[in-house]
């Protein structure tokens, strides 16, 4: 069985006063009675929740969190470990402030500042040796779906990303986000069936490269649009194990409404 992994990315908002606002209020609803089955769900293993701020904010969520169970994690990093990379941070940095987790290949990373497959892979290489997870995200544009060529893309960003790794590292180490470009931030959401045939292609992509055992094993994330209404439907499909939440994981309330509907 695995678990449920409920992951929340800031992008850029959220700085360390409104950080440590936000960890304060998760901590007076998770110790309130009705916060109780979230807190038994973290303990008992059932579900995971990662928080993903601005840089600037790590260490006052990391600090903040300190008595609540979840995890925090950075939204990008570089490949190197230290050099003339301005404004860049590296792995050991991140771990450090005492990051758990990375995001690597976001859309927005991908289309707005236009990093490509190999550098993402030279980032998820860098990661998984360094000692983090890398939540890995995939998707197509609107103009790829529409041309019938979603597979094709999320295919080939894939395997660009995990060419070279070994089993156990993707087992272990490896979180593969589905984002569909389309529906992110825009209100549109995948329909729950499209969005399953998506996680499940990618599920066995991985699994005729790596093994049924290592696909098995993988969390496979559902972001775009997510909102505590529609969370239910998305997390009840075969291959879904969670999701990655934006807009809606800024507050509080929103945020711990989404994961209570994956927990219902």
């Amino acid at each position: 069985m695995r678990r449920k992994f409920m992951a929340g990315n800031w992008k850029m908002y959220n700085g360390p006063t409104a950080t440590r606002e936000f960890f304060a209020e998760i901590l007076s609803a998770l110790s309130a009675t009705n916060g109780k089955e979230i807190v038994d769900n973290i303990n008992s293993g059932n579900i995971e929740i990662a928080i993903f701020p601005p840089s600037i904010s790590l260490e006052a969520a990391i600090t903040a969190k300190r008595g609540i169970q979840i995890s925090v994690g950075g939204q990008n990093v570089h490949w190197e470990k230290q050099g003339a990379f301005t404004g860049e941070i590296s792995v050991p940095m991140l771990k450090e402030v005492g990051c758990a987790y990375v995001i690597i290949g976001h859309s927005e990373r991908r289309h707005i500042f236009h990093e490509t497959d190999e550098s993402l892979h030279q980032k998820l290489l860098a990661a998984t040796d360094g000692g983090l997870v890398a939540v890995f995200c995939v998707g197509e544009l609107l103009e790829d779906r529409e041309n019938g060529e979603t597979f094709d893309v999320v295919r080939r960003q894939l395997l660009a990303g995990l060419k070279s790794m070994d089993a156990s590292t993707v087992k272990d180490k490896i979180i593969v986000a589905y984002e569909p470009v389309w529906a992110i931030g825009t209100g549109k959401t995948a329909r729950n069936e499209d969005a399953q045939e998506v996680c499940a292609f990618i599920r066995k992509v991985i699994s005729d490269t790596f093994g049924e055992g290592v696909a098995d094993k993988v969390l496979i994330l559902y972001g775009g649009s997510v909102k505590p209404e529609n969370t239910a439907g998305i997390m009840s499909q075969q291959d879904i194990d969670g999701v990655l939440v934006g807009g809606a994981s800024l507050k509080p309330e929103s945020f711990l409404a989404i994961v209570k509907a994956a927990i219902a």
